[in-house]
């Protein structure tokens, strides 16, 4: 078996225990949820749910990842999308109720973050190839 990498190691379970604890705000509490994070436009919980919905499973599957390391390619490259288009979205929209700045504080983030994802991947893909 090749060697794990600990750098996509600490990006699964980074991001496996944020989407999981993301998704379960958004279920437990979409009013805060909305208020703090997810003030673009009107509120709509069923929205709120919808998204945590697939938050949720997300980080559940970068955590199995780390069980099943033939599932990491699949997982980063999939994550890798989401966050790229969710970066994607905030720098079209930055219009958060909170102000512009934020907006474009929170695209700096999920830019940096696709960018991470995408360093694990091609890692994940060079130790695939190594087996």
């Amino acid at each position: 078996m090749a060697k794990r990498s600990r750098y996509v190691d600490a990006i699964l379970i980074v991001y496996g225990v944020y989407s999981v604890a993301l998704g379960t705000f958004m279920l437990v509490s979409p009013g805060v949820f909305f208020d703090t994070l997810g003030a673009f436009g009107p509120r709509n919980n069923h929205y709120i749910f919808d998204n945590a919905s697939f938050e949720l499973p997300l980080g559940l599957l970068f955590l199995a990842a780390l069980r099943w390391p033939t599932w990491r390619v699949p997982a980063l490259a999939f994550a890798t999308a989401h966050w790229a288009l969710h970066a994607l979205s905030h720098i079209v929209d930055t219009h958060h109720g909170a102000g512009t700045g934020v907006g474009l504080l929170e695209f700096a983030g999920l830019a940096i973050s696709t960018v991470l994802l995408a360093a694990a991947l091609r890692s994940s893909v060079a130790e695939s190839r190594m087996q």
